[in-house]
């Protein structure tokens, strides 16, 4: 048995997690069963969104590689036993009387008891799960969210605005902007006009500090940049998008807005390729679908997920809606294709108006969770991680020594090598997010998904994000940002290696 303890940072110091009373009923509840324990494994993990997908005890199966998992390449070798691992919650198991969970959650897999609860899908790999269904239905009806909520969808923030918005950094950045376009026309070399992209607008607050700045700025130098500056607000929503564009009305004649999916800026940008001085980034790549793998004793998993709702809520649920349980799957299925408005027309005896079905969506957001299993990889170089990037290039992150757990982060990566190609030759990639700058950091801590107000989000894999830039030409570096203390937010910039 193996017991992996991974918020070491939390062991020591005046707040240190009692870790002897954590685990110690958990080990007595499999000490009284029949689990093989030399087959067993125990993941200790604080989860400090406290929304989130888990339950204070998980079991999950490592499948052998003669199941049928959804892995790529997964290989039939004959018949294995699978091995178990149990994921405790050391934020939350102190609430709860955690031998008797834990003695039923195991008694329930070991014994395959329908513990009631509702499946939503079948099992797939994380990227591909109905969460991202729902954050993207969040984006698209956020205005009936955030009526419903009574507040701005900003607030679920730390601190309750983005980093993006810090005034001092904002003209840091433009100063150093006027200094590459300075280099460029002393030798008659600066374009006409001066394209600036920022990907997820938010409100457009960003965009209207970003711009009040370089005016100021220019001022401040006497330069005569802003008349040929075009601002591009790009996003997802347009709800959000037209928010911003009213944000910034004062600045209208320098902005254009688009409508477009993050992970394929190309496909509306397309004309922009070579001429972009600054893409400009801020809590987007958190918020973008990835999937999970893992290194288990030498071999390499795929982590799949399927979305549940736990026995008490589906139940409530369906009480409320007038019909069984097992009728949530379809109206679940009818709200994330045709969104909470037109519900109310689609089923008017369970949804009397709007209000009724947006409520349905929050309860239902709320009482999601996520069933993981690990599904055997047989070669990286079968997986893909976005368009035109193998698999194969996990490998020295994956397989760095010992057991580990990582984001593959997909539709970040997607979006990463899709903006790349806008760059001038003097051009950046600026992004502020919460990213892992070290391997290691996936040994030492949870870090996703969880949930943020009605959104998904997940820390970004730093490290597999410069190595892939590094193989495209571009210099990927890191640092904390420096203009607030106690934030995790950490800026990534791009730029064409010298």
């Amino acid at each position: 048995m193996l017991v992996d303890v991974r918020p070491t940072t939390r062991l020591r110091g005046d707040k240190a997690v009692d870790l002897t009373a954590s685990i110690q009923p958990v080990l007595e509840a499999l000490y009284e069963d029949s689990v093989d324990l030399s087959r067993l494994r125990v993941v200790c993990d604080w989860i400090q969104y406290r929304a989130n997908f888990r339950d204070v005890v998980d079991v999950r199966a490592i499948l052998p590689a003669s199941t049928n998992g959804t892995g790529p390449g997964t290989v039939r070798m004959g018949p294995h036993e699978e091995q178990v691992e149990v994921a405790i919650d050391l934020r939350r198991c102190s609430d709860v009387p955690l031998k008797t969970l834990a003695r039923e959650v195991i008694a329930q897999y070991q014994e395959g008891r329908d513990d009631g609860r509702v499946v939503l899908e079948p099992w797939g790999p994380g990227r591909e799960s109905c969460i991202w269904d729902f954050n993207r239905l969040y984006w698209q009806a956020l205005d009936l969210w955030e009526q419903a909520t009574g507040r701005m969808y900003e607030s679920a923030l730390p601190g309750g605005a983005s980093d993006a918005r810090n005034v001092e950094a904002v003209r840091e950045l433009i100063r150093d902007l006027f200094g590459w376009w300075d280099q460029l026309a002393t030798r008659n070399a600066l374009p006409e006009e001066l394209y600036v992209i920022e990907l997820g607008v938010g409100n457009g607050s960003q965009a209207k500090t970003w711009l009040d700045a370089f005016v100021s700025v220019e001022q401040e130098q006497g330069r005569d940049y802003y008349r040929r500056l075009h601002y591009l607000m790009c996003d997802y929503s347009p709800h959000v998008l037209e928010l911003a564009r009213t944000t910034v009305a004062g600045h209208a004649g320098h902005i254009s807005s688009f409508v477009l999916d993050a992970t394929k800026p190309t496909t509306a940008l397309a004309f922009l390729k070579y001429k972009v001085f600054l893409v400009y980034v801020s809590n987007v790549y958190d918020n973008l679908p990835t999937d999970e793998v893992a290194r288990i004793g030498g071999h390499s998993y795929l982590v799949e997920t399927r979305a549940y709702l736990p026995a008490e809520v589906a139940a409530t649920l369906a009480q409320d809606l007038h019909f069984e349980p097992d009728g949530l799957p379809a109206a679940v299925d009818k709200l994330l294709r045709l969104g909470p408005a037109v519900l109310a027309d689609a089923l008017p005896a369970q949804f009397a108006d709007v209000p009724a079905a947006v409520d349905f969506w929050r309860r239902t957001w709320e009482g999601l969770r996520l069933e993981e299993r690990y599904a055997p990889l047989a070669g990286l170089d079968l997986y893909r991680i976005a368009p035109g990037v193998s698999g194969e290039l996990l490998r020295p992150h994956l397989e760095s020594g010992g057991d580990i757990r990582m984001h593959v982060n997909n539709g970040a990566m997607a979006s990463f090598v899709d903006t790349l190609p806008l760059l001038h030759p003097y051009g950046r990639l600026l992004n502020h997010d919460l990213f892992v700058t070290d391997t290691h950091r996936y040994r030492t801590g949870f870090l996703g998904p969880g949930k943020y107000d009605g959104s998904v989000v997940n820390w970004i894999n730093g490290p597999l994000l410069a190595h892939v830039g590094g193989r495209m030409g571009f210099d990927v570096r890191f640092e904390p940002f420096r203009h607030r203390e106690g934030t995790n937010i950490v800026t990534m910039t791009a730029q064409v290696r010298d």
